[in-house]
This record gives structure tokens, C-alpha cells and sequence, in this order.
């Protein structure tokens, strides 16, 4: 008697994605490496590991940002944290000069922007979730406000600076993944690993959101309570992934909705770490291209901000074909 063992289309693809993304941290750790192995391997590894830190954090936080606002062409950046981001880089050279950027100790900038984008977020919850009901949706338009805001306050610093200043601090507004401070990794695995915890608790009441506010109170589910430590889960990730390498607009949409093309259903037990598993290999694989085969003569983000610019436009076109 033969048993026949029937594969699903969500399990095929998240085994060919491991396949993947295992083959790209193969690839990213011994390509070119002609060095000694004991020097190698710390080395790359511990970019490796900033690397697969940032694609977990962008992934999950998108697609579950994208869960509680039921809405799949917004991402957590269009809440103003990048534009928060960018703000802080901006003042401290407006005020402090460059070299303030060099000297700065690196755990305290780390920690203040942390603590600024936390903040920034809880300030919109409290306003949203206590006191006078309001809609969800007023937050995100809230956020949009307060992102335009911030930018045009770093605007109108920049034009300010002086050439060599604002030169400067250009490099320091576009996400970086060959630059992570490794000093800083403990911290965050450590901050990512307790949010992890706290949305693993709570990952049966993610498939009932998507069904809507009603039918989420309706089936039990405290959905005040659920989508603000949701919500501020997001904003802690969010903020450790643009601390750690700067903003990113758009990669998030990018690996989300090719994540949903790819299992077919919305059931987050598959649409979680098929995202995050295409984050690893478009992030790790990309950098093991542009490292070993274009010899940095380009950058991966600029990309990544292409393709999932595209992804945006399509996905905007498509819903209003609608």
C-alpha cells in the first residue's frame, strides 16, 4: 500500500523559499572568500546576521501593518517614521555640524532614534484608542500629515546647509546594508526577539482581523486592545530596521504583496514567513550580487525602492481598475 502525500501549494512554496534563501546565505558566506576562514566567517556573518535581521523586521511588520488597516498597498513608513528618521539626521547636522554624525556614540544615536519612533507612535495610539472612538483610518491620515510635516521641516534645513554638510548628511538618508554597526546587533535581536514573543501570543487573532472590526468583536476578539499592542509591535520593529540600516520606503510592499501572489490565500501561518522569507533572499542574495558580481558600483536599496515603487503603482492602478 502506497502513501501518497499530497503537498499543498502554500507548503511547496515556503520549501522552495528555505531552498532559496539557504542557497543565498551559502553564496553570501563563501563567495570570493579568499582569506582566512577564522576571519571570513565572523565577519560575514555578523553582516549576515544584521541582514536577516532587517528582512524579518520589514517583512512582519508590513504584512501585519497591512492586516490591522486591512489595506494592502500601505506600508509602516507611510505613518511618517522614515520622514522621522530623516528629520533627526537633519537636525543633528544643522545643529551640531557633520562631524557630530561621526563622533556621536553610536548605541546613543541608536537609542534616541529608537526612542523618538516609538514615542512618535504611541503619541498617534493614545490619541486614536483613548477617549472619543475614532477610525483607524484617521490615523493613517494623521500619519501621512505628520510624515509631510517632517519632511518639509528637513527641506528646509538642507537648503540651509552648506554643500559639503548637506553632502554629508545625504549619505547618512539612504538605507545602507553594507554599513550595519554589528556593536548594535545584540540590542536589536534582543528588542526583536521580545516582539516576536508577544505576536507569537497573539498570532491566533491575526486571520480574524483581516475579517474586519465587526466580525473581530463579534468572534471574541478584544479589538481595541489587539490592534494597539499590534500596532506598537510594528512601530518597535519598524523602528530597530530603520535605525540599524535608514528609512526604506517601499521594500516592505515589495515583499508582502509578492508574498500574498505566491500562497494564494491571506492565512498568516503561510503569508508570514513566505514575507519574510523573500525579504531574506531578496536582501541577502541582492547583496551577495552587488558585492561579488558588480563590485559595489551600485546600491541594493536603490533598487529594492524601484522594484517595489513599481509594485505600488500596479497595485494602485489595479485598485482603481476596480
Amino acid at each position: 500500500m502506497e502513501l501518497k502525500i499530497r503537498w499543498s501549494r502554500p507548503a511547496i512554496v515556503l520549501v522552495i523559499l528555505v531552498v532559496l534563501a539557504l542557497v543565498s546565505i551559502v553564496c553570501f558566506m563563501t563567495l570570493g572568500s579568499r582569506g582566512n576562514w577564522s576571519f571570513v566567517i565572523p565577519f560575514r556573518g555578523r553582516k549576515l546576521l544584521g541582514l536577516l535581521l532587517v528582512a524579518y523586521s520589514i517583512a512582519i511588520s508590513t504584512v501585519l501593518f497591512q492586516t490591522v488597516t486591512n489595506n494592502r498597498i500601505l506600508t509602516p513608513s507611510i505613518m511618517g517614521f522614515d520622514a522621522l528618521y530623516v528629520l533627526v539626521q537633519t537636525s543633528i547636522v544643522f545643529f551640531f555640524g557633520p562631524m557630530m554624525l561621526t563622533l556621536i556614540d553610536p548605541h546613543f544615536q541608536f537609542g534616541m532614534e529608537l526612542v523618538l519612533m516609538i514615542g512618535f507612535s504611541w503619541i498617534l495610539f493614545y490619541w486614536l484608542f483613548l477617549g472619543e472612538e475614532r477610525s483607524l483610518h484617521l490615523l493613517v491620515l494623521v500619519g501621512i500629515v505628520f510624515g509631510i510635516f517632517f519632511r518639509s521641516l528637513s527641506n528646509f534645513m538642507q537648503r540651509l546647509l552648506d554643500p559639503n554638510a548637506f553632502q554629508v548628511l545625504q549619505d547618512t538618508l539612504f538605507a545602507s546594508f553594507s554599513t550595519i554597526d554589528s556593536t548594535l546587533l545584540g540590542v536589536a535581536f534582543a528588542i526583536a526577539a521580545i516582539v516576536t514573543l508577544v505576536l507569537w501570543r497573539m498570532g491566533h487573532t491575526f486571520d480574524v482581523l483581516t475579517l474586519g472590526r465587526a466580525h473581530a468583536v463579534n468572534l471574541g476578539v478584544n479589538y481595541k486592545r489587539t490592534v494597539v499592542i499590534i500596532l506598537v509591535m510594528v512601530s518597535v520593529l519598524v523602528a530597530v530596521s530603520t535605525a540599524l540600516v535608514g528609512p526604506i520606503t517601499f521594500f516592505g510592499l515589495l515583499v508582502a504583496s509578492l508574498a500574498h501572489g505566491l500562497v494564494g490565500n491571506s492565512r498568516h501561518r503561510y503569508i508570514l514567513p513566505t514575507a519574510a522569507l523573500l525579504a531574506v533572499i531578496c536582501l541577502v542574495g541582492g547583496q551577495t550580487l552587488f558585492e561579488r558580481v558588480f563590485a559595489f558600483d551600485t546600491a541594493l536599496s536603490i533598487i529594492i525602492e524601484f522594484m517595489g515603487g513599481l509594485v505600488f503603482i500596479i497595485l494602485v492602478i489595479r485598485g482603481a481598475a476596480r
